[in-house]
């Protein structure tokens, strides 16, 4: 492995770990963050979802059958620690490339010595790709009959979706698996650990951080492990001495170690979630120029585009709803046109999405009536399916009467009929009757009088 993460060929007479447990020299150069990556799961930190006691993915590393993942997750979440500690667990060869720096050559170079190691030795290999959506199709392409055929394990990371970014058929040759980003709690464990770590860390230095610098840093990394270790290491060493020869870690301190998201996202006390809040919240009150503020703010901060338009398709959907039908379809189109132009043009597509948002009728009809039922589905004795609305498309239907007394509503006048679609009959729709959901209720109201009307 060359300096840029490209592959130089095998040599299994070096040091397996080598990349896990580099020299002292080259630790002592490296950033906090990297000297602090932990070594075994004891030391790992989050992730309780997939890798806590039990769970399938740690139980599979630790049996030495993982087989080929893709870690997908936001940054500073542990993908590629992860992959290090495969890498300690396994008796497989490691190898670790990234699609930055790689192509097609290092990747069949890595999948020859792969299948000629597993012919002499029968030894595994294991193939790390660090943001493996970078590679394109031709590229993904050559790695599918090495791992279809168990010559390489492969473990992609990625903070993309790896529906999107990554080919089918190599999806569905491995595990996915969703890394979170870390809970408060777990940064101020790692950023305590570093601090009293006297081989790796900050043990040596005499320093004192204030639980203010502590929270500040841990609010505004937003989970990100990486950012935090390093944005502590870069207020440690920048921090004044006092009379003592003891260097002090204050909120100011740790503000300037983070300086550009600090200074946006920390005026007033609105945090990130806060400031998501708040733009939510004024697409609600039907305010425009405070949506678009708001906006701004979480744009100018770096926040992640794809973030705020996933926010925009849910208020469509949850706020708006039927009021306005076509705010969840321009709330799509945002998003897709995110992925398309990208920042900063980006920021145009998502204002239009926000302000029509804003200004649209709202009703939460639909986001209520979906809560309503599945409190039922999951409180209530599940209910079988009507007889006359079973499937009656498969050989043999007519054996068990399925579909059997279907009324086809449009054989009947007004395309509508009356027949029992519920075992119990149960309201959980209301439209309000504001925007386009006015003409919703009129037309539920004048079915119900028709069919009622009917039965007379």
């Amino acid at each position: 492995m060359d300096i840029n993460g490209q592959y130089q060929g095998p040599n299994d007479n070096l040091d397996l770990f080598r990349e896990q447990n580099p020299d002292d020299n080259v630790l002592s150069h490296a950033p906090l963050a990297a000297r602090m990556r932990p070594g075994d799961f004891d030391e790992f930190v989050g992730q309780r979802h997939i890798l806590g006691p039990g769970k399938l993915l740690r139980r599979a590393i630790e049996a030495d059958q993982a087989g080929s993942i893709i870690l997908y997750g936001p940054p500073g979440t542990g993908k590629t620690t992860l992959a290090r500690i495969v890498a300690t667990k396994t008796k497989s060869r490691y190898v670790r490339l990234s699609a930055v720096t790689s192509g097609v050559a290092d990747l069949k170079k890595v999948a020859r010595d792969a299948e000629h190691r597993l012919r002499q030795s029968g030894r595994k290999t294991i193939l790390f790709i660090d943001e493996i959506h970078r590679f394109n199709k031709s590229q993904q392409d050559v790695l599918l009959p090495y791992v279809e055929q168990g010559v390489l394990w492969l473990i992609g990371a990625t903070t993309y979706n790896p529906f999107f970014y990554i080919n089918s058929a190599l999806i569905s040759r491995s595990r996915i698996f969703e890394l979170k980003r870390l809970e408060p709690e777990d940064l101020k464990l790692l950023l305590e650990r570093a601090l009293n770590d006297c081989e790796r860390g900050l043990g040596n230095t005499a320093v004192t951080v204030s639980g203010q610098a502590i929270e500040h840093l841990v609010t505004v990394c937003d989970g990100d492990a990486r950012q935090a270790l390093n944005s502590l290491e870069l207020a440690v060493v920048t921090a004044p001495l006092n009379k003592e020869g003891t260097r002090q870690v204050d909120l100011e301190c740790a503000r300037e170690s983070i300086q550009k998201r600090a200074v946006v996202y920390d005026r007033g006390d609105d945090y990130h979630y806060d400031t998501i809040s708040a733009f939510i919240k004024s697409m609600r009150g039907s305010d425009p120029d405070a949506t678009l503020y708001w906006l701004a703010k979480m744009i100018y901060a770096g926040e992640d585009p794809r973030f705020i338009a996933r926010r925009i398709i849910i208020f469509a959907a949850e706020d708006v709803g039927n009021a306005d039908p076509t705010a969840l379809t321009l709330a799509v189109s945002a998003q897709q046109a995110v992925e398309f132009v990208g920042m900063p043009e980006a920021r145009i597509p998502l204002a239009q999405a926000a302000v029509f948002a804003a200004v649209a009728p709202k009703s939460n009809a639909c986001y209520k009536g979906i809560s309503a039922a599945l409190k039922d589905v999951e409180r209530e004795k599940a209910r079988d399916v009507p007889r006359h609305l079973k499937d009656a498309s498969y050989p043999g239907a007519k054996h068990f009467k399925s579909g059997e007394g279907y009324k086809y509503p449009h054989d009947f006048p007004g395309h509508v009929v009356d027949q029992q679609y519920m075992p119990d009959r149960k309201e959980y729709y209301t439209p309000t009757g504001i925007g386009h959901e006015k003409i919703i209720k009129q037309r539920l109201e004048y079915w119900k009088k028709k069919l009622e009307s009917e039965k007379k």
